[in-house]
């Protein structure tokens, strides 16, 4: 199973947009080994299984912050479709609608992908709390390594570059 889809192929699909963890249709069609446009048609022939929570259409804007994110949706910037967004309910839900055994097995490896990455995020909010209560535990002495290690577990500023000639 792992030679189908390894997990940090998958990790590097998953963005976040509007708040939610998803996968883009154009990635999912190629882990399961058909073309966009088929997995597109199986969607919308099963629309009253996708409610908004489990997909939607991606805006102008998100598109082109996805294609300077990821460099494999460069060909998206070309077209005037918009890509569709999964979340994890989604993912789980196309399994019922794509029927192959290739994507039976995709989406378990997906589903296991999201489940790893909810733990590791739960991991960190409970290291976020015990260092906070020691914090509160000790004095200004020790306020310096406190305020280091809280940087880095801050998640990195994205600067924006100054468009133009400086």
């Amino acid at each position: 199973m792992n030679d189908l889809v390894h997990i940090t192929k998958i990790e590097n699909r998953i963005f976040e947009l509007r708040g939610e963890k998803v996968m883009i249709d154009r990635h999912l069609a190629e882990l399961y080994g058909v073309e966009t446009r088929v997995l597109n048609q199986a969607v919308k022939r099963n629309i009253s299984r996708f409610p908004a929570e489990f997909m939607f259409r991606v805006s102008k804007e998100e598109k082109n912050e996805l294609i300077t994110i990821c460099d494999d949706l460069e060909p998206l910037k070309f077209t005037k479709s918009l890509p569709y967004a999964f979340t994890e309910y989604g993912v789980a839900m196309l399994s019922s609608v794509l029927n192959s055994e290739r994507a039976i097995q995709v989406n378990i490896q997906i589903i296991k992908t999201f489940m790893r990455l909810r733990r590791m995020l739960t991991a960190h909010e409970d290291l976020k709390r015990k260092l906070e209560a020691m914090e509160k535990k000790y004095d200004g002495q020790f306020a310096v390594v406190f305020k280091a290690i809280k940087e880095l577990m801050a998640p990195p500023e994205k600067k924006k570059k100054p468009i133009g000639f400086e």
